[in-house]
């Protein structure tokens, strides 16, 4: 009885001795867990080392790996020194085949398989390799626990005994509390990595967008800072951005960040869009285009050169080009290559969609910062170019220089020209220019090329009057292919890309611009629109000269005229600078002054003005403004000078008409109204040519009829040929009220012209200035017969 209890003591005794073991076991096991959050390593080391000693099993493993996988990973094992297996795992050449292997077996099933003889079983009878493999190793008792995720196995512990001797029912529940610690800290270091990874990306994100707000001006550092982010957290070895170009033919390498590669080179390297390359497929499709491995494909198989020069002298392997979008249409594609097959997840390319579109608004920004600089550089010049003008009203020659200066800064072209046309229009010569050397400088000051006939661009765009532009003059087969001026211009200086556009002057040209690069790089429609506006400058340079050389001829045959009164006559020709032409006509034509001196007259008043001006003058560009005001002042000049109006003034967009004085006419009103008729409708072709542009404008006019006062105003230098009065109010205000297309009378040149035109009443009007309503009439018709 005593020898019973004893036993028993002895049994109970070592029970205890055999939970506390477990117990703490389990709890070194949980304490590694808590000391391991971003490795779980340790924690699979641990759980072998506590589970062979409990187990009494010399051999164990850990395999990760879930149902739908290719093969097994082995993460962790003890006492396992058979190199050719490590290898095998090593490898990944361990397939998940339950036929073939016991623990793809018990992955699959998520069940608890143990074999209390490998040598007894029929796997090993038939001769399955793995079953014999572990034979061989001397693996007699085998026990696999699965690792149960929340839905599937995700792995498994194994243990091996090198004697047949099944393991207790006890030693399997240890192992699965083991397995349970695994998915713990499995979860754990997943959650930790994660929560890394999303702070890396969003680490990354800040540092771009860093980059973006202090790089407004080029976008390139940007690119830089993408390309290198985004290869450390897709652990990519090489990335690269390729833009489209222009002309949208073809992907330019752009950016490019990781080992120097001999066929990926940026700045050199473009692909087609039409072609078959990734980055060429992921612009076309609008979708990231992934290759798992460069040599596992068509274009590789049927030995493309750009596809094999990747794969097997750039070492490529997997690759993923993703689109970059700007306003809804594909700009570029990002390019993410390993050396390794090693595909990128999801995850990897959401993030560069991420980076793509962070990418495109640097693009963006940098594209309106340059916009806004080049329309500050335009006003710049606009402004010193004017200004060069109003201090050079005797010589055209500063306008041109400065002219040439900012054309040739703004459109980046090295050489320019401005050749003119002599007054007979029967040679041109070039008095200004620009970049060229001495030699070539020399020869263009005695450069008289006859109109007629040449083939010379210089002389064929005054000839013919049009904008000539050639993206490469070397190859171009409009222009001569032989000849003095190409050998110099081509072949010395090596122009090729020209543009050249003629200074217009009532539609015929008088000279022209001409710009020239040194390289192939057209000028673009935006640069003719600049070098428009320039042109325009140069006319009214050359424009002011001839009026000022015309001034000083008028002086010059007047003072021959009357040597006795030369005082007098330098005088009135003096009035030319400062009085309408045909004001100051008639005085010069009378010999006296006296006519403008102060007095009563009938007078036809035309107020006129463009609507809408003000509003178009806060969005416009300057040249824009100064085309429409030039266009519109010359159109209405050409109607003023063919009405016989005796003065007109003109303030911005609006004009003041005079008839009867000092040009007497016999129908004031009627010739104000017919002036008021041909302008309305030369605007209204005007205005729908405007509209095309996206320029919304109208025109009113306002005609009145009454006595004002007429004279000369002002002081030495600074007079001018005016009138006041009533009529003169009244047809300014009538022109206010008068809506696009309208034309409003006062009531006395509507009684004055209702015979020869049809009016009708618009009501009652407050005007201002008026203190009493007064009815105003509305022009409904043409000349009644």
């Amino acid at each position: 009885a005593q020898a019973v209890i004893t036993i028993e003591n002895v049994r109970q005794f070592r029970e205890v001795q055999t939970r506390l073991e477990r117990e703490a076991a389990t709890r070194e096991v949980l304490q590694v867990i808590s000391q391991s959050r971003e490795d779980d390593a340790p924690v699979f080391d641990a759980i072998l080392s506590r589970a062979q000693k409990l187990c009494n099993a010399p051999m164990s493993g850990l395999v990760l790996a879930r149902p739908g996988d290719a093969s097994q990973r082995l993460v962790a094992n003890r006492g396992v020194g058979e190199p050719d297996l490590l290898a095998k795992y090593q490898a990944l050449s361990i397939p998940m085949d339950p036929e073939e292997s016991l623990v793809a077996r018990a992955i699959i099933e998520g069940k608890i398989i143990e074999v209390p003889d490998i040598t007894q079983t029929d796997v090993y009878r038939d001769g399955q390799p793995g079953a014999r493999f572990m034979g061989e190793l001397g693996i007699r008792t085998i026990l696999l626990v699965p690792i149960q995720g929340p839905d599937e196995a995700i792995g498994v512990i194994s243990l091996f005994r090198r004697e047949v001797m099944p393991f207790q029912p006890d030693q399997i529940a240890l192992v699965e509390s083991f397995a349970a610690q695994a998915v713990i800290a499995i979860e754990n270091v997943r959650q930790f990595r994660e929560v890394q990874e999303r702070y890396a990306r969003e680490k990354a994100s800040v540092e771009v967008l860093a980059a973006i707000s202090t790089n407004r001006d080029d976008e390139t550092p940007v690119f830089h800072t993408i390309l290198e982010r985004v290869s450390i957290l897709c652990q990519s070895d090489y990335a690269g951005l390729a833009i489209v170009n222009e002309a949208r033919t073809h992907l330019v390498y752009t950016a490019s960040h990781g080992p120097a590669l001999a066929h990926s080179q940026y700045g050199d390297m473009k692909w087609a869009l039409g072609g078959s390359s990734s980055f060429a497929e992921a612009v076309k499709q609008g979708v990231p285009v992934q290759i798992d491995d460069l040599r596992d494909t068509d274009l590789y198989r049927s030995g493309d050169p750009q596809r094999v020069a990747h794969a097997d002298k750039d070492g490529i392997r997997t690759f993923l080009a993703v689109p970059m979008f700007q306003h809804g249409e594909v700009i570029g594609a990002f390019g993410l290559a390993k050396f390794r097959v090693a595909p990128f997840d999801a995850d990897d390319i959401a993030l560069v969609e991420t980076f793509a579109a962070q990418a495109a608004i640097a693009i963006e920004n940098a594209r309106q910062f340059e916009e806004v600089q080049t329309r500050l550089e335009r006003e710049a010049a606009t402004r010193e170019i004017l200004q060069v003008i109003s201090q050079s009203p005797d010589d055209e020659h500063p306008v041109f220089h400065a002219i040439l200066k900012n054309a040739s800064r703004l459109c980046d072209a090295p050489l320019a020209f401005l050749p003119m046309a002599n007054e007979n229009r029967t040679h041109v010569s070039v008095p200004a220019f620009r970049g060229v050397p001495d030699s070539f400088a020399a020869a263009l000051k005695e450069f008289n090329e006859p109109m007629e006939g040449s083939g010379l661009v210089a002389v064929r765009a005054v000839a013919e009057a049009r904008v000539i532009r050639s993206a490469d003059l070397f190859n171009d087969p409009e222009f001569p292919a032989s000849g003095r001026w190409r050998t110099e211009l081509v072949e010395r200086e090596g122009a090729r890309s020209v543009l050249v556009v003629p200074l217009l002057r009532d539609g015929v040209a008088v000279g022209a611009i001409m710009l020239y690069r040194r390289e192939i790089r057209p000028f673009s429609d935006d640069e003719v629109q600049l070098i428009r506006g320039f042109a325009a400058q140069a006319v009214i340079a050359v424009e002011n000269v001839r009026q000022f050389r015309a001034l000083e001829v008028l002086n010059a045959e007047l003072g021959d005229r009357v040597e006795a009164q030369v005082s007098e006559i330098e005088r009135m020709g003096r009035l030319k600078r400062f009085l309408p032409a045909a004001v100051a006509d008639t005085v010069v034509s009378s010999g006296s002054d006296k006519m403008l001196s102060s007095h009563r007259a009938l007078l036809g008043v035309l107020f006129c003005d463009i609507r809408g001006f003000t509003a178009f003058c806060e969005t416009a560009e300057p040249e824009e403004t100064i085309e429409v005001l030039q266009t519109y002042h010359e159109e209405m000049g050409k109607l003023i000078n063919a009405h016989g109006a005796g003065v007109d003034h003109r303030m911005g967009d609006g004009i003041m008409v005079l008839f009867n004085d000092p040009l007497p006419c016999d129908d004031p009103a009627g010739d104000a109204v017919r002036l008021g008729m041909a302008m309305q409708a030369r605007m209204s072709d005007l205005c729908k040519a405007w509209k095309r542009m996206g320029y919304r404008l109208g025109f009113g006019v306002g005609v009145s009829l009454g006595y004002a006062t007429v004279g000369m105003v002002g002081f030495e230098g600074r007079f001018d040929y005016t009138a006041s009065g009533t009529a003169i109010n009244l047809a300014s205000r009538l022109c206010d009220e008068a809506e696009d297309g309208e034309i409003l009378l006062s009531p006395r040149a509507a009684i004055a012209v209702e015979e020869a035109f049809r009016v009708e009443s618009r009501g009652e009007l407050t005007l201002k200035g008026l203190r009493e309503p007064l009815e105003v009439f509305r022009l409904t018709g043409t000349e009644a017969t």
